[in-house]
């Protein structure tokens, strides 16, 4: 079974938290960037967790404003 990945930046917040816990539901593993806001993400880590039992999910420190930090968080 192919399992699928998506990568969205500013996934703490708003339509960004919105779109990690959609591409949850939907069996997706999930890798999001926040910047200023850890607790934030560290919740919407838990959400999607209880939303996706099984998937994996990671929340990276990176300013999507700066490339070569988005490139530090895809390579992780």
């Amino acid at each position: 079974m192919t399992t699928n990945h998506v990568f969205i930046t500013g996934g703490s917040r708003g339509i960004g938290a919105a779109a990690v816990l959609a591409f949850a539901r939907a069996g997706y593993d999930v890798a999001f960037t926040y910047n200023a806001h850890p607790d934030a993400a560290e919740a919407v880590l838990r959400r999607a967790a209880a939303a996706a039992q099984g998937g994996r999910f990671l929340a990276i420190q990176a300013d999507a404003g700066d490339s070569a930090q988005v490139q530090a968080a895809v390579e992780q």
